[in-house]
């Protein structure tokens, strides 16, 4: 019992570090980006740092000047650019982050979220390669309906790999819901899944309404497409998984860049979902849910690994190019702001609003990991 208490331990202390580890490379992907235009663009970098509060390691380069560290942290980084907080002006360094021209901070701070965007397309096209498309996979179909006789001959079947519904190819579960969005029970919908080694369409007819509140009514989807359910861990579940379909070459490349553009969408989903109430926070989830769940992922395979890494990589992509305060592109922004009127907003207002912004973002964030423990 002893062993087996112990053996359980190590494996999630494991798994947290492998999820936190996962963090760490996106976040310094990110700031690297930025390192790398900065260089580029001959900004004055002051510190390169992997990780926030005390240092562990740190060398400053005797050409540079610039300061390389390893902190003891591991939820972060930063690449400190002199002057970014505008405390330096431009007569003291022309090489200063508010001295250079805005459209050259603008590609510094647009270096970020693309290089997390880079290194989530290959993760995908990795994937891709290696294992195919993920796609849903039928385990089983409900037979026990009143009327289930009405449904033969136009119904999805065990084993069938969902392919395309309604003529929408799909690449994640909200694609299905938007082809069958307000369809009503009794419609029948071209639906092509891979069926006995080949592709077949087949005329689906819906057995309930779909009119789905959230991106989070998945139940709904499942009922109307008459999918069965099975019974396990003492609950009652949706008899669907995850299955790989094979594509040719040519076809697993614009698959990878279509499934990373369908994933920042689905984060625009989720956030307009958010302002309009049909979604709670408490859908939401902080760092300490993140870490939880990408632990419970990333350890599941070698798939599972690069899906949850290049999904994070993307929302990270596109959460930086929000206009929050204290994100990449609230700063941009401001520096548009300056470009087309010739005069920037007074550096220690900017100064201000970032670090606001950034306190909210820390509560938030804060707020939501408590609302999912609260559920538990």
């Amino acid at each position: 019992m002893g062993l087996l208490s112990v053996s359980s331990v190590l494996s999630v202390v494991g798994s947290v570090v492998l999820a936190i580890l996962i963090l760490l490379i996106m976040i310094t992907v990110h700031e690297f980006g930025h390192y790398l235009a900065g260089k580029a663009l001959k900004f004055k970098i002051n510190e390169f740092a992997i990780g926030f509060g005390p240092k562990l390691f740190k060398r400053k380069s005797k050409k540079t000047g610039e300061l390389f560290s390893v902190r003891l942290l591991p939820l972060g980084g930063f690449c400190a650019f002199d002057g970014e907080d505008g405390a330096n002006g431009e007569e003291e360094n022309k090489d200063s982050f508010t001295a250079k021209a805005p459209w050259k901070r603008i590609i510094v701070l647009l270096a970020g979220p693309l290089m997390n965007y880079v290194l989530a397309l290959l993760l995908i096209i990795a994937s891709m390669f290696a294992f195919g498309q993920q796609v849903f996979k039928v385990g089983s179909v409900d037979t026990g309906a009143e009327n289930a006789a009405v449904y033969e001959g136009h119904s999805l079947e065990a084993n069938d790999l969902i392919l395309e519904v309604n003529g929408k190819r799909v690449y994640l579960i909200t694609d299905m819901m938007s082809a069958l969005k307000g369809k009503t029970e009794g419609e029948v919908v071209p639906i092509l899944v891979f069926r006995g080694g080949e592709e077949v369409t087949e005329d689906v007819m819906l057995r309930s309404d779909c009119n789905f509140e959230s991106s989070s009514d998945t139940s709904k989807l499942w009922r109307a497409l008459g999918v069965g359910t099975v019974i396990k861990d003492g609950g009652k579940y949706w008899d669907v998984a995850a299955d790989n379909y094979r594509l040719g070459f040519f076809q697993t490349i614009g698959s990878s860049f279509v499934y990373s553009f369908k994933i920042a969408g689905t984060i625009f989903k989720v956030l307009g979902e958010l302002l309009t109430g049909s979604l709670g926070l408490s859908a939401m989830g902080g760092p300490v849910t993140t870490i939880k769940l990408t632990s419970q992922i990333a350890t599941q395979s070698l798939q599972s690994f690069l899906e949850i890494a290049a999904y994070i990589g993307v929302n990270l992509a596109v959460f930086n190019l929000l206009p929050i305060p204290a994100l990449d592109g609230s700063k941009v922004v401001f520096c548009l702001i300056e470009w087309v009127f010739r005069k920037p907003v007074p550096r220690k207002i900017e100064a201000i609003i970032h670090t606001v912004g950034f306190i909210l973002i820390l509560v938030f964030a804060v707020v939501v990991d408590i609302l999912q423990f609260a559920r538990c």
